[in-house]
């Protein structure tokens, strides 16, 4: 289909008219039933699909991370027109990579890959949040659609006074919560399969004993939704008190799991 455009001339040209489709999203309709006006619930809708594209990383603290490029034009020398920029709690956003430079604040820990993905070295706390990029044409014109990209961070200490152990896991994310952190006993769900680990939330909490302090081996993670820590021990019962936490700092999202553990020595109260 085309529209009829009139030149300086007077003469008559078709100009082709702008066929490309928009995606909606499951939820478009009930915006329009909702009584919203149509370019309201456009927008929100448009937020709904960018929402459902949105690439996400779950990264511990202290490793490196490369963050895909989704949408890259492979025709630019050193990524010369690629612009990275960062979304986080503390402050405005800040520009990472751009004409071809990294940022000097950021230059010993970032680097950009041959396609124009950015690699993070050394991972931290404050480096969860959201990550943009976008492609320019020589004439300044974005080129292709942007990339967004959300890191969150699993962070996990280990703290002993005396006979008392607490360990701590925490997850830093920029938006809503929506992560469910839960310790897993030598890879196994401790609700599910052992009996004698009682776990609570915040407002309760169940209590037993342990012959030897647990060390943190390893996390993993079940469907981008949550993060667990295996806590292995020694043989022996065990009793923990583990109390789940939601903690939100401004837009700084930390789910947070502390594990408390006593230890007594073989024969203790027998």
């Amino acid at each position: 289909m085309a529209t009829d455009q009139v030149n300086g001339n007077g003469s008559v040209s078709e100009e082709p008219m702008d066929t490309t489709e928009v995606t909606r999203s499951e939820h478009f309709p009930a915006l329009l039933e909702a009584g919203l006006p149509q370019n309201v619930a456009e927008k929100l809708d448009e937020l709904y699909v960018a929402a459902a594209d949105l690439k996400r990383y779950i990264v511990r603290a202290g490793d490196e991370v490369t963050l895909s490029f989704v949408n890259v034009i492979h025709d630019q020398d050193v990524c010369e027109s690629t612009l990275w920029r960062f979304y986080g709690s503390r402050g405005p956003s800040v520009k990472l990579f751009e004409d071809g430079q990294i940022h000097k604040a950021k230059s010993d820990r970032l680097r950009v890959t041959e396609n124009c993905s950015l690699g993070i070295k050394k991972v931290t706390e404050e480096d969860a949040g959201v990550y943009t990029c976008r492609q320019f044409s020589r004439s300044g014109k974005q080129q292709s659609p942007e990339s967004e990209v959300l890191l969150n961070v699993v962070t996990m200490t280990e703290h002993q006074v005396n006979d008392e152990v607490t360990l701590n896991c925490s997850v830093s994310t920029f938006r809503d919560c929506e992560h469910s952190v839960k310790w897993l006993l030598q890879g196994r769900d401790v609700d599910k399969d052992h009996r004698e680990i009682n776990t609570s939330h915040p407002q309760s909490s169940g209590d037993a004993t342990t012959t030897g302090t647990p060390a943190i081996d390893e996390w993993t993670s079940e469907n981008n939704k949550g993060t667990g820590a295996d806590c292995k021990h020694p043989e022996g019962p065990a009793v923990w008190w583990l109390i789940l936490v939601s903690v939100g700092l401004a837009a700084l999202i930390v789910t947070v799991v502390t594990v408390h553990i006593w230890t007594r020595a073989k024969g203790e109260g027998s």
